[in-house]
């Protein structure tokens, strides 16, 4: 028992140490910084770029249908024989307006 006492004691003294290590202090790296220059002149410009070729005239569309003819007109009726003197035998021309 006296031994027991004496290893215990001796075990919690080493863990108890083991526990508080040292912090390792790492130093601060120095870097050295480039500071910018003054500016340089600007550069000369481009060349222009060549022109692109011209497109392909499109085809020309094909013809639309002719249209039907229209229905022929009736016959226009005669006239009056009994007022003011007419014959019966008169006809109104009536000219196409102009377009």
């Amino acid at each position: 028992m006296k031994y027991s006492i004496v290893i215990t004691a001796a075990l919690l003294a080493m863990a108890l140490s083991a526990c508080d290590r040292p912090t390792v202090v790492t130093p601060a790296v120095v870097t050295n910084v480039p500071v910018p220059g003054p500016t340089g002149a600007t550069g000369a410009t481009g060349s222009t770029g060549s022109t692109g070729s011209t497109g392909y005239t499109g085809s020309t569309g094909s013809t639309g249908a002719t249209g039907s003819t229209g229905a022929t007109g009736t016959t226009g009726a005669t006239g009056d024989t009994g007022k003011r003197g007419a014959t019966g035998d008169t006809i109104v021309v009536v000219p196409v307006p102009a377009k």
